[in-house]
């Protein structure tokens, strides 16, 4: 399995509404704090969306309403993994995607038989309180050494100028949030990721 080399992560399904059709492949919807009837219209509006650009829908967390809705790809965190049904998630065909943050946790989400394994924070990160150090880029040639032939998405701090510095390092593909979604032109500021992807994007599309 290939990852698009621009993950976006949004909280929202206006933000997949308005930031998928400007071409992005890759996408989580990733929310917090919002009743059951919400996560659904959510889902469901972000689904549709996506199913109408040829975008990857990737739900954060929720992966029993993921499972109801007709979703394909859901990631968890370490927190998440311990409560979740694998045996449910793969009996449904979903793909998964886990986070890591240092070795143990590593150890813990290769042991799952995910779809993809992702690495934070690369650099320091106004996303949420963090009890890592930030990892550095470097650390993803190692991460990419154990995992292999599994996908390895890099998050955390990182904005347009660093994308090729993550992407070169050995992961596949550099996860964004804020750096989108706290930018005074989000489009725009979409537009140019895709572009400073556009070459990684084309190496994968040669190699498949």
């Amino acid at each position: 399995m290939k990852l698009d080399p621009f993950y976006l992560i949004v909280d929202s399904a206006e933000w997949i509404a308005r930031l998928v059709p400007l071409g992005v492949k890759l996408v989580q919807l990733r929310i917090k704090d919002k009743a059951p009837t919400q996560l659904c219209q959510e889902i469901r509006a972000a689904k549709a969306i996506c199913s109408a650009h040829g975008c990857q829908l990737i739900v954060n967390d929720y992966w029993q309403l993921a499972i109801d809705e007709g979703c394909d790809f859901v990631h968890l965190g370490q927190e998440d993994l311990e409560a979740a049904d694998l045996g449910a998630i793969r009996g449904a065909g979903l793909k998964l995607g886990l986070s890591t943050h240092d070795n143990a946790e590593l150890d813990t989400a290769l042991a799952a038989k995910p779809d993809y394994i992702a690495l934070g924070p690369i650099y320091p990160t106004i996303l949420k309180q963090m009890k890592w150090a930030p990892q550095g880029p470097e650390r993803l040639r190692i991460w990419k050494a154990r995992v292999g032939e599994l996908p390895l998405v890099a998050i955390g701090g990182l904005n347009v100028d660093r994308v090729e510095g993550v992407l070169s390092q050995g992961a596949d593909s550099a996860a964004v949030v804020t750096d989108i979604t706290l930018n005074p032109d989000p489009e725009a500021r979409t537009l140019q990721w895709l572009a400073a992807t556009a070459a990684w994007r084309t190496v994968d599309e040669t190699i498949a």
